[in-house]
Parts: C-alpha cells; sequence; structure tokens
C-alpha cells in the first residue's frame, strides 16, 4: 500500500549528473523545474501539484533502469521523464512503460516503439538527411566520414546517415566508435585526413565531443573539413572554445538564438527565474522543459494517470511551448528542424529544414 501523497503528481526527471552528458544536466534540470513551475501556478494536473524526482541518467543505464522501476514499483512516481541516452531509454522502457508514461525527451536513432513510451525528440530522417542533404548541394560535400560514441546511437544513426551519403550523391569513407569518455583523438583524426573526407558526421556526447571539436582544430582539419553534429548545445560550444568551432554545425528542433516570439518569451522567464549566470540554454536542455510539458499535457488529455487512458488519447495532444506548436503523431512530437553553423561561440540559423 503506497504512503505517497496522492494529493501530487510524482514525476521521475533522469537526467545526467556525471559522465560525458554531465555537462549540460544543470540546464536540463533548471528547464524541467521552470516547466513545473509554470504549470503549477496554472493550476498543476489534474487539480494536483506537480514534483520531480531526480534520478542520475548519467550512471549505468541497469543502475539507472532498477531506480526508476524502484520508484514506480513503490507508487513514488506517476511518470518518467528527461534526457539521457538511448542505452539508458532501452534499459529503461521494458520496466516501467507499461505502467506509467514515459515521455524520452534526447534525440535518438529512431524505432522506439514501445507502449507508454512518448518521444519529444529529433530523429535522422527529419534532422541528419536534410542536413546532409543540404550542405551536399550548399558546400559540395561528397565524402563523409562518421566519428561516434560506441553504443546504440551513433551505430544505428551511422547505418542511416551511409544511406543518406548516398542519396545525397556521395559516400561515408570511414567510421571510427569510441568509448564514452574517450580522451584520445590523434588516431581517428589521421585516419579523417588519410581518407581526404570533406566532412565528419559527429556523434558525440557531451565532453567526448568537446575534446574532439578542440582535438580537431589543432590538428588544423577545421581549415578543410566540416563538422556536422546532431547533439551539440550551447553548453557544449561554449566549453569547446571560439578557436574549435570553425566550420562547425549543429542540427536540432531548438537553438538559444532562434528568434522567434515563443523563444524570446522562454529566454526572459528562463532568466528571471534562474539569473543572468544560469547555465545557457540550449536544445538538450530545453527538451527537459518540453518533457515536462509534453507529459502534462497527455496526463490532461486523458484526464488521467492510467498510462492505458493516456496512450488512447495521445494522438489528440498538442501544445505551444520554446519551440513553437507541438502535436503528437505516432508518439513523436512534430516540429520544425534548424541547421545552425557556429561563429566562435554562439549558434546562427542558417536554415529551417523541416516545417
Amino acid at each position: 500500500m503506497s504512503t505517497v501523497d496522492r494529493a501530487v503528481v510524482n514525476i521521475a526527471l533522469v537526467y545526467p549528473m556525471q559522465g560525458p552528458a554531465g555537462m549540460f544536466g544543470p540546464t536540463c534540470e533548471l528547464c524541467a523545474r521552470l516547466a513545473v513551475e509554470e504549470i503549477n501556478a496554472a493550476g498543476g494536473v489534474l487539480g494536483r501539484e506537480l514534483r520531480l524526482v531526480p534520478v542520475d541518467g548519467g550512471a549505468r543505464p541497469e543502475r539507472v533502469a532498477a531506480e526508476v522501476e524502484a520508484l514506480v514499483t513503490m507508487g513514488a512516481v506517476d511518470g518518467v521523464t528527461g534526457w539521457h541516452i538511448s542505452s539508458v531509454r532501452q534499459a529503461v522502457a521494458p520496466r516501467v512503460a507499461h505502467l506509467v508514461p514515459y515521455v524520452y525527451t534526447a534525440l535518438y536513432e529512431g524505432g522506439e516503439r514501445t507502449e507508454g513510451v512518448f518521444m519529444t525528440s529529433e530523429t535522422p530522417a527529419d534532422q541528419l538527411l536534410p542536413a546532409m542533404r543540404l550542405l551536399a548541394r550548399e558546400r559540395r560535400i561528397r565524402r563523409w566520414y562518421v566519428v561516434g560514441n560506441d553504443y546504440v546511437w551513433p551505430r544505428h544513426t551511422a547505418r542511416k546517415a551511409q544511406r543518406y551519403a548516398v542519396e545525397c550523391g556521395g559516400r561515408v569513407c570511414g567510421e571510427a566508435y569510441l568509448a564514452l569518455g574517450t580522451h584520445d583523438y590523434r588516431a581517428v583524426l589521421r585516419r579523417i585526413e588519410q581518407s581526404g573526407a570533406d566532412a565528419v558526421v559527429m556523434l558525440l556526447v557531451g565532453s567526448d565531443a568537446v575534446r574532439f571539436n578542440r582535438a580537431f582544430a589543432r590538428a588544423g582539419l577545421d581549415a578543410r573539413c566540416l563538422r556536422l553534429s546532431t547533439l551539440m548545445d550551447e553548453n557544449m560550444l561554449l566549453a569547446s572554445g571560439a578557436r574549435a568551432t570553425g566550420g562547425l554545425y549543429s542540427t536540432a528542433g531548438f537553438f538559444a538564438g532562434l528568434v522567434t516570439q515563443e523563444n524570446l518569451d522562454f529566454h526572459g522567464r528562463y532568466a528571471h527565474r534562474f539569473g543572468v549566470e544560469a547555465p545557457p540554454l540550449g536544445s538538450l536542455g530545453e527538451s527537459c522543459y518540453e518533457g515536462v510539458r509534453l507529459l502534462a499535457a497527455l496526463i490532461g488529455q486523458a484526464r488521467s494517470l492510467d498510462v492505458r487512458a493516456i496512450g488512447a488519447s495521445a494522438e489528440s495532444v498538442s501544445y505551444e511551448g520554446p519551440r513553437g506548436r507541438l502535436w503528437l503523431r505516432d508518439r513523436h512530437l512534430r516540429q520544425r528542424i534548424y541547421l545552425a553553423q557556429a561563429d566562435a561561440l554562439d549558434f546562427n540559423v542558417v536554415a529551417e529544414l523541416t516545417s
């Protein structure tokens, strides 16, 4: 029998507090907190206060899954959301998605079909393919080299990148997969140089991508080879340093520099609540705001915490957020995707890839 306060809806916020992704964990937490405070100020969820229960998503996948499962089994949480890598999602989803709604906010490799799992995130077909197509056309990129961490998201995305490269009139001329936490990139940089690649598809997480950017620039490869990342936010750009960001592109559904009314309003609320010294906004942290908002919208539409009722009414869910009007189709949020180019420590949006 649960002793949990039934006047409260508790949500497990699974975000990285350690490891390569830990560098943008603080932004994930603050964005989720902002969403909760705004929802509660508007009356909460089902007339109840929303609260977050933090879980370290940067730990080993099995450890994260065991902690989340214990919270769900004890009745301590009524839902799960947050940014964490795909190997964590794959461990968590089978254990809890049939019991409580689970909103996953990280960009990922696509193909998630587990009942009870809902995605705010970008997928390669909407994010990587149009970016590669545009760069192939505008920058005459033909030879792509893939560098990723060695787990499910980079490897599955790389398979799609191989197909996309051919569709864009080129090919992938090499691949390298590196353990999370890699520090030495000399060997892979030599292979990139020897391959004659025009561009690198970067599928590296957090501080790994930062170290790669610095090493890439030190090796002088930035003068002749572009980089395209699907996981590069403003925190990672700042950590890389202005000298390491030449020729670097990123594709995502949100950039801090987007000039839209929704984004300007979001920046204002974030700065007012947490101060101008708060961690920089970026797509990865902002996704946790979206995760909380989507979870609240799903529960509100179903008028229930029951995951089956939520699934039955999910296709009619939509809401306004920092990314504009978003709506669910096949349990994925449909949204605009952008391509941005790094300009020292800022991203300049250069194209809208989908609409």
